[in-house]
């Protein structure tokens, strides 16, 4: 039996970190954000991220989508308290997130252009793994609250960052806390565009609304191969990534006040 497509009545206001609205011309606008302003990474988040990108993946309606922040900050802060990871068992849940996490974002098949308001300190990789990035001027990608917390960065980090920066300059990015401002990230690559504030999410949408004129199958087939590496080496390293950043952070046992990050 054939099941019928998602439609967007389905799923636009199932998700309480996004905002979600979609114009005639089949471009997708997704605003992340905790109450109306800037995301704060949560529980509640890493589990309604993966569950939302296939929801979009899954309506052919969508022609192109533009995943974009809210308030000052893509994402700066977290609650760390909403974590519960002591055992094997609670971090299997992030394992089975983490995976759905990125894949799914990479299993769109149309066109995401990111817009980034400001800085992306929590997850930047979800931004960057995106076909175009407008930056705003004050955008900032960070990867401190792992490896500086006392945390691997293995929950996609290891992957995206080495393979964007290169193999030395990602080591470094990820040991060091290393702090990419937007004319440094354009200068080696990481974003297409650096807008003035405030711009970034109008530029995205131009670009948007430009690409959604193209006929649908250019759209889903370019996204299709021009993600082929990305989804093979999340596929080669993500899951032994996961496990080994639980299983130090099991051994470990941060406290909350040092365990900025987890997962």
């Amino acid at each position: 039996m054939r099941h019928p497509n998602m439609t967007l009545d389905q799923y636009e206001k199932k998700y309480d970190c996004a905002e979600l609205s979609r114009g005639e011309d089949g471009v997708l606008l997704v605003r992340l954000h905790t109450g109306g302003d800037s995301l704060v990474w949560t529980a509640e988040v890493h589990n309604e991220l993966g569950f939302l990108f296939a929801d979009i993946g899954a309506d052919r309606a969508n022609k192109v989508v533009v995943l974009a922040g809210t308030g000052d900050s893509w994402c700066a802060g977290i609650d760390a308290a909403s974590f519960k990871l002591s055992t094997s068992s609670e971090w299997d849940v992030v394992f089975w997130e983490g995976r759905r996490l990125l894949l799914n974002l990479l299993g769109i098949e149309v066109p995401v252009i990111c817009a980034v308001n400001g800085p992306a300190i929590f997850h930047p990789e979800i931004p960057v793994l995106n076909d175009v990035i407008v930056a705003s001027s004050t955008a900032l990608f960070q990867d401190a609250p792992h490896f500086m917390s006392g945390i691997v960065p293995g929950d996609g980090a290891h992957v995206v960052w080495t393979n964007l920066l290169g193999i030395n300059r990602g080591r470094a990015f990820l040991m060091t806390g290393q702090a990419l401002d937007a004319q440094t990230a354009l200068d080696w690559g990481v974003v297409a565009e650096v807008t003035e504030p405030g711009r970034e999410t109008e530029r995205a949408l131009e670009i948007a609304r430009t690409m959604a004129k193209h006929p649908e199958l250019t759209l889903r087939y370019s996204r299709v191969i021009l993600t082929q590496k990305l989804k093979r080496l999340l596929a080669e390293g993500l899951d032994s990534g996961l496990a080994l950043e639980a299983l130090a952070a099991i051994d470990h046992k941060p406290t909350e006040g040092t365990m900025k990050d987890l997962g």
